[in-house]
């Protein structure tokens, strides 16, 4: 765990490369980016202990939305309870990826006779939907399950997923394209 000192060392030294990245120094932006990954990438394993895998996944995924929310960083507040506040963020959002995708994947009861033939049928299709959209890139899964399963706007979306809104539009389009291949590639098998 680090000390305050160099909590404060780290604070001043994120924040003394970002405002040169941002004013077009391009060595000035790749050290604060892999700076920032170390810092995060420790930040992240300590809420990620059981999941390994995970963590470098999230560190990318945090990385790509502080670029793209670069602009609403306010200089007069500590940049690291700002990168805190995107990474927390994106922790919540895994959570609930994981959290959808288990209830897609959750096994049905063996006692099948007190469902009904269509509870039976909508099970199935949770189930066959959760295999799907695992196939699909994160470009196109996020925005579907955001925007198509949580009913978030397109706005909303593209916050969550850290991505502009007409990326999101493209990922729905093409996502749901590519969902409706692999189903008709089920029904031919």
């Amino acid at each position: 765990m680090k000390s305050n000192g160099q909590t404060e060392s780290t604070e001043r030294r994120l924040s003394d490369l970002l405002p040169q990245g941002l004013a077009g120094d391009a060595r000035a932006y790749q050290t604060f980016l892999q700076e920032l990954s170390a810092y995060l990438r420790g930040f992240l394993r300590r809420r990620l202990r059981g999941l390994p895998d995970d963590v470098e996944d999230l560190l990318q995924e945090t990385l790509l939305a502080l670029h793209n929310q670069r602009h609403t960083y306010d200089a007069a507040q500590p940049l690291t309870a700002w990168i805190h506040a995107i990474a927390k963020y994106k922790l919540i959002d895994m959570s609930r990826r994981r959290a959808l995708r288990e209830q897609l994947h959750e096994p049905q009861d063996d006692d099948l006779e007190i469902f009904s033939s269509a509870d039976l049928d909508a099970a199935e299709a949770r189930h066959d939907l959760g295999l799907f959209l695992d196939q699909l890139p994160h470009q196109q899964r996020l925005p579907i399950v955001h925007m198509k399963l949580q009913g978030l706007s397109v706005a909303e979306a593209a916050a969550a997923c850290g991505m502009p809104e007409s990326g999101v539009k493209v990922g729905v389009h093409r996502g749901l394209k590519a969902l409706a291949l692999l189903m008709g590639a089920k029904h031919e098998d």
